[in-house]
């Protein structure tokens, strides 16, 4: 049996209809009309221990519905989830002791104490043993670069600050299962970094599960070794990030630095996307032309300094796949 399997999951939500207007205010009031909105559609994946899976989508897709399931706070209202043997919604006590969460909105940390003293406060809700405590608050704090702020109140740390405390607070219990709903949210680039880095290291060190959402695509391409794609409430796709480009993002990039500034510089089935300066850059399907015949027509025609090719932004790769998929 599989770490996490979901099956045939479904999940509806009743949403009340309302009227503009005043007769329509007045209308709702006695007669409220609702309508029903399919936030999970009989979805179904595996994951295994120790993977670090992607769980990406656009808003409204079901993901955080998902997570909510996995995590004990919703009941679907059909299907099954089981999670490290547990079926969550069912044995929220036990298990919520065998899990970590970060939502990269709300907090688990007292918002008015240090962070050291939350760490202690969580260490008594989880009845954590004094030894484990120790070692993985030590580990934590040193991994995640805690040391100037583990005694400041939990107000007074910046976005980045407090949401690596967060991970580590989501991690004291050791949990062989971390989901993360949107953890680089709002972050600067090096905090961002520096969550990105930790994230792997867990995965590694204590072969922890991460199921991570997010809308950031640097962040996926970064960190996951697998990627679950959902849509209006069904999975789209389930594979790796090269799978997935291979399925909708044939194209990729060619940018060109020239000596001198050309107002045309073509190529030959190649579309001209920006010129900037001396730099132009070129999108072109591989399997139409080859690279070696552009960077050869490139070095005939004009006067180049540097070349390189890279595969499209797997931001756009997405939003490929949305409108194949028709989301």
């Amino acid at each position: 049996m599989s770490f996490i399997t979901i099956k045939n999951l479904s999940k509806t939500y009743k949403v009340a209809s309302s009227t503009k207007g005043a007769k329509g205010a007045f209308k709702n009031f006695f007669n409220r009309q609702y309508k029903e909105i399919k936030a999970l559609e009989n979805i179904s994946f595996t994951i295994e221990p120790g993977e670090l899976v992607g769980y990406i989508g656009p808003n409204g897709a079901g993901k955080s519905t998902t997570i909510k399931v996995m995590s004990g706070i919703l009941m679907p209202d059909g299907g099954e989830c089981s999670v490290n043997g547990f079926i969550p919604y069912k044995q929220r006590k036990e298990y919520v002791k065998n899990i970590g969460v970060v939502f990269g909105q709300r907090s688990q940390l007292w918002w008015d104490v240090p962070v050291y003293d939350s760490f202690y406060l969580l260490k008594d809700i989880y009845q954590i043993p004094e030894d484990i405590f120790k070692q993985m608050k030590d580990d934590l704090i040193e991994k995640l670069n805690l040391q100037d702020f583990i005694n400041t109140p939990v107000r007074q740390l910046s976005l980045g600050q407090r949401m690596r405390c967060e991970l580590a607070a989501s991690l004291l219990h050791r949990p062989p299962v971390l989901f993360l709903d949107e953890p680089t949210i709002g972050l600067d680039a090096v905090s961002k970094l520096a969550v990105r880095e930790f994230i792997q290291t867990i995965n590694r060190d204590y072969n922890t599960t991460v199921i991570l959402t997010t809308h950031d695509m640097d962040d996926i391409e970064a960190l996951c070794q697998r990627v679950i794609v959902i849509g209006k409430g069904k999975i789209l796709f389930d594979g790796s990030v090269s799978e997935l480009r291979r399925l909708v993002g044939k194209e990729r990039r060619l940018t060109i630095d020239f000596n001198k500034s050309y107002p045309d510089c073509s190529l030959p089935d190649c579309d001209l996307l920006e010129i900037k300066d001396k730099r132009a850059i070129y999108a072109f399907n591989p399997q139409d032309v080859k690279v070696s015949e552009l960077i050869k027509y490139a070095a005939d025609n004009y006067e180049v300094e540097d070349i390189f090719v890279q595969n499209a932004a797997i931001e756009e790769i997405i939003a490929d796949l949305y409108k194949v998929l028709e989301i």
